[in-house]
């Protein structure tokens, strides 16, 4: 197992074994178990009975948080013409084409986010063995290839997060950072389980929240009660 350091083990003593913690508590706890020298980010699990190897059962998507991310995410877009003025307009930190393809292929990777046109979808497919490792391949499910890309931006600026189910039937998302208060943390966290729950495969068996749980960067776990949240 792996070890863990004094301040871990001294945040760890703030959350009792074996306890399910409300929303309000566990958004209360997750500031105070926080030890990093920075204003850590604020990172919710959820363990669901889904098979991710079954296309019916992927769950993907995005969605604004409503107190945003405490982040300020860089954008690039590939557009042409009034979409890229747009762009810009929206504040894009880069907007290209065939040059910005060329950037991100020597090496530029200074940036959070892509945002794409259908039609520029056909170069942007050349950057899919850069992009696709690092999950940062535009999506029409997460809201990253469209046409109104001046609104992807503007989303993106706003605090749009994106989830995903992993192999292992997992989705991890920021809601925050721990400088937010407990009660914005707490509305971002049902933005994204309320968002998570509409999304519930039809084939999925058995309880759909298996568990539930929120930390802070390095610190330990504060499981919720999966059944007082569905």
């Amino acid at each position: 197992m792996p070890k863990h350091g004094k301040k871990y083990l001294e945040a760890a003593k703030l959350v009792e074994a074996g306890k399910f913690y409300t929303v309000d508590e566990a958004m209360e706890l997750v500031k105070k178990t926080s030890y990093a020298g920075f204003d850590a980010t604020v990172e919710v699990s959820f363990n669901l009975s889904v098979d991710p190897k079954q296309a019916d059962q992927q769950i993907r998507g995005s969605l604004v948080l409503p107190n945003g991310t405490g982040k300020t995410q860089k954008v690039i877009v590939f557009a042409e013409g009034p979409q890229a003025e747009a762009a810009k307009a929206a504040g894009a930190d880069e907007v290209g084409s065939d040059d910005l393809v060329e950037k991100v292929q020597n090496g530029y990777f200074d940036f959070d986010v892509v945002v794409a046109t259908p039609m520029m979808m056909a170069k942007v497919g050349r950057l899919g063995r850069v992009l696709g490792p690092k999950g940062l391949m535009p999506n029409p499910k997460t809201g990253t290839v469209t046409m109104d890309v001046a609104k992807a931006v503007e989303n993106v600026k706003a605090g749009q997060v994106e989830y995903r189910v992993d192999k292992q039937g997992l989705i991890h998302a920021p809601i925050g950072k721990v400088s937010f208060e407990s009660a914005k943390l707490a509305e971002n966290f049902n933005a994204l389980r309320e968002v998570i729950l509409r999304a519930r495969p039809a084939a999925a068996k058995g309880q759909y929240m298996k568990s539930v749980a929120v930390s802070a960067t390095f610190g330990p776990g504060i499981y919720l009660d999966p059944m007082t949240l569905m």
